[in-house]
């Protein structure tokens, strides 16, 4: 099965790491994304875009989960949750979106942990465990993820799942109402076995 056509593979229904469980997102899980991101509102507010009025609102939330799911089946983007063992609690939403196939086969990077759970290595442990399914079961080859400048986080974050620093980028997003320039960072899939 050639890369391509892996992306269009299922995704495995769990994962599981040392502490923490993994999954993708399903239409069901609305309610559940909509209480994540209302508690760590003002702990994601500096590395986020300005959400409009309504963003929040329940309907919104069931359309946003549902698109996530419509995502992943088409393989346009993969959507993750995860929660620590023994808890249904959302502790960490990963994304990778903007899918591209053909000869490029790469997305972009994005994630966040509730707040309370920062500074533990779960975000390192979970992405070690969804990076390795992104290239092999989901048929990508670059992994591309942009960081704020000072988010020293994320940068350490990064580099210690094997990102390489490729550029810098001037008002590359509009973050908590400003245009920001970020860092551009990428990992690459190990070559496939001859």
């Amino acid at each position: 099965m050639g890369r391509e056509d892996a992306g269009r593979a299922r995704l495995s229904p769990i994962f599981a790491t040392e502490r923490a469980w993994i999954r993708p997102v399903c239409g069901a899980d609305a309610e559940r994304l909509r209480a994540y991101h209302l508690a760590n509102r003002a702990h994601l507010a500096p590395w986020e875009p300005e959400r409009p009025e309504g963003f929040h609102d329940p309907e919104a939330w069931r359309a946003r989960a549902a698109l996530q799911a419509e995502n992943i089946r088409q393989g346009s983007g993969y959507h993750f949750l995860a929660g620590l063992h023994g808890s249904g609690e959302i502790l960490a939403l990963c994304a990778f979106s903007n899918v591209a196939r053909g000869a490029f086969l790469a997305c972009h990077l994005g994630y966040s942990i509730d707040g309370a759970h920062q500074g533990r290595g779960l975000m390192s442990e979970i992405l070690s465990a969804l990076i390795p399914h992104v290239f092999q079961d989901c048929g990508l080859h670059r992994i591309m993820a942009a960081h704020l400048p000072e988010n020293e986080r994320s940068a350490r974050l990064l580099a210690r799942l094997g990102f390489e620093r490729e550029g810098h980028a001037r008002a590359y997003l509009k973050i908590a109402g400003r245009w920001r320039d970020h860092v551009l960072t990428a990992r690459i899939a190990p070559d496939p076995p001859v």
